[in-house]
């Protein structure tokens, strides 16, 4: 079971957390990583194994518990916000193979910006986040 979770969490890491998925992979701390998030959900995977959940339910409710401090994506957020609202570069970018790049620069140029607004769940559908960030994507692209 926690083979199937690590492989999910990588899955999770890959579609939503490109940016920490590649750092953890340049520091070769990725499969360390994966391990000591599984193993911290021991107990809970224990527990759920015990209440004789089927496979499919503890698998959901584990994942679940594993991505909650990775949430909201700020990887998803800027590549749909660039999409959205600035497609011709988001196009160029993607056309070209260097849009997972750039979206990782861009997640680092509007850093204070996340920490201003707190990204988070309550956050991310902020108008006043979703402008600030606009700005500094169009000061980026403008370099």
């Amino acid at each position: 079971m926690k083979t199937q979770l690590i492989r999910q969490l990588h899955d999770y890491l890959l579609h939503n957390h490109t940016d920490l998925l590649i750092a953890l992979q340049e520091e070769y701390r990725l499969e360390h990583y994966l391990k000591q998030k599984v193993d911290s959900i021991t107990d809970l995977l224990a527990q759920l194994q015990e209440e004789q959940r089927p496979a499919y339910v503890t698998e959901a409710l584990c994942l679940e518990e594993l991505t909650r401090d990775l949430r909201p994506s700020r990887f998803n957020y800027m590549r749909e916000l660039l999409e959205a609202e600035f497609e011709p570069d988001y196009r160029r970018m993607l056309q070209s193979g260097i849009l997972t790049y750039e979206l990782i620069n861009l997640i680092g140029a509007c850093e204070p910006i996340f920490e201003v607004f707190a990204f988070g769940e309550e956050t991310e559908d902020s108008r006043q986040l979703r402008h600030a960030v606009m700005g500094m994507i169009s000061e980026y692209l403008v370099r």
